[in-house]
């Protein structure tokens, strides 16, 4: 009895010791993958001016792209590697979760929306950007604000905040617009140029981006009152303590040393790539004031 005792009592402890080996496997999967293939992966979007973009040469660049940049330095510190791939893999607003929860891409460099659901689903780091929900609109069009939109077409870009706002204002207002939905941000912006729709409701900074590469920029006001607070960060694989506390700490390093402010000024108030236009966008006080206390737990906003 003693014997069998004895021999249960040690296949217990390699089944918890089996146990404790997964965890730890699961939790350093990402630092382990990167460093085994010296390679990281950056999702980018092809149309988030400023944040993540084509240049003229098809090469991704912007705000976020910057500071993925920084992000991946520090990880390639932390492995003690003497380089560090990095592969670039496009995502939209539809499949960036998914391509980010296969495994696909280690970081999502973009403009997306930290809030309460997606934690469920996923991890961020310190929001890098606030931006409010308004709209687009023709500088002819006398559209000023959203009660304007009455029996008006709006379009929005699929899967992103502007689809839900817009259905519940529509709902509570009774506004009778008729709803447009572009595949992406570019898409949305030109059925406004081309006159398909009225107003493009999106993020500030996305609308101020387009309306500034515009080929008629004057043509173009960006209205409406604020309708949410959207904290965009950057997205990693979730339950992933070691990988994201190197991120959080280089995130933290950036904030603390000026270079995020550096870097948003970069995008924000000086000419930028492909036309050279200038957003001249300050950075806000939500921004400055998150800034100030820095955390992944920020109040909820919506979902781009």
């Amino acid at each position: 009895m003693q014997a069998t005792a004895a021999i249960s009592g040690i296949i217990a402890a390699w089944v918890f010791l089996g146990f404790l080996f997964s965890v730890t496997a699961q939790a350093t999967e990402t630092l382990l993958n990167i460093r085994n293939t010296q390679t990281i992966k950056i999702g980018y979007r092809e149309a988030s001016l400023p944040f993540s973009y084509l240049d003229e040469n098809k090469k991704p660049v912007g705000y976020a792209v910057d500071l993925c940049l920084r992000l991946a330095e520090a990880i390639r510190n932390e492995l003690k590697l003497k380089q560090l791939n990095i592969v670039y893999i496009k995502v939209n607003s539809e499949d960036r979760f998914s391509t980010l929860m296969d495994g696909k891409i280690d970081l999502e460099c973009g403009s997306t929306t930290n809030n309460a659901a997606r934690r469920k689903l996923v991890a961020f780091t310190v929001p890098h950007f606030i931006a409010t929900v308004r709209m687009a609109v023709r500088s002819n069009s006398r559209i000023a604000n959203w009660a304007d939109l009455r029996g008006k077409r709006v379009v929005t870009t699929r899967g992103s905040t502007a689809v839900q706002l817009m259905s519940e204002r529509d709902k509570v207002r009774a506004l009778g617009t008729v709803m447009l939905e572009g595949a992406d941000h570019a898409e949305s912006f030109l059925q406004l140029e081309n006159g398909e729709a009225d107003a493009f409701a999106m993020d500030d900074v996305l609308l101020f981006g387009f309306r500034a590469n515009a080929k008629n920029p004057n043509g173009f006001l960006i209205v409406g009152e604020p309708l949410s607070a959207e904290p965009y960060a950057i997205m990693m694989r979730k339950d992933d303590k070691q990988f994201k506390g190197v991120v959080d700490r280089e995130m933290g390093r950036l904030i603390q040393d000026g270079e995020l402010n550096r870097l948003y000024d970069k995008w924000f108030r000086r000419p930028i790539p492909p036309k050279k236009a200038n957003l001249s966008m300050p950075m806000s006080y939500l921004l400055r004031d998150t800034l100030r206390f820095p955390t992944d737990k920020v109040a909820d906003g919506l979902d781009d």
